[in-house]
């Protein structure tokens, strides 16, 4: 079992910048990649960013690529996604997955822990 808690979120200007953690605790963090989703009201969760397990390749969808970055520090058991030049249509609830021996897959189905989320607005 592993534990995942995201937070970092909040509200922030368009053009602005937040930056979200996800916490792990449970099984060895750096038997897993991981990633980040998102999900907007409305809407079906989307993938936004992968990384591998000891961070060697990372992975964006187009919407965000160029503006975030995926992290992550296995001393800590800890995953970052900074977020710049934020628009409107990032607002979401952004949450943070695991997946057990991957490579950071865009398939949500590939995951086998999610933390609870955190809730990003971005205000035009």
């Amino acid at each position: 079992q592993v534990q995942l808690v995201e937070s970092g979120g909040g509200l922030v200007q368009a053009g602005g910048s937040l930056r979200l953690s996800c916490a792990a605790s449970g099984r060895t963090f750096s038997n897993y990649a991981m990633g980040w989703f998102r999900q907007a009201p409305g809407k079906e969760r989307e993938f936004v960013a992968g990384i591998t397990w000891n961070g060697g390749r990372t992975y964006y969808a187009d919407s965000v690529k160029g503006r975030f970055t995926i992290s992550r520090d296995n001393t800590k058991n800890t995953v970052t996604l900074q977020m710049n030049s934020l628009k409107p249509e990032d607002t979401a609830v952004y949450y943070c997955a695991a997946e057990y021996y991957g490579y950071g897959s865009a398939n949500e189905h590939s995951y086998r822990y999610w933390g609870q989320g955190t809730q990003v607005t971005v205000s035009s």
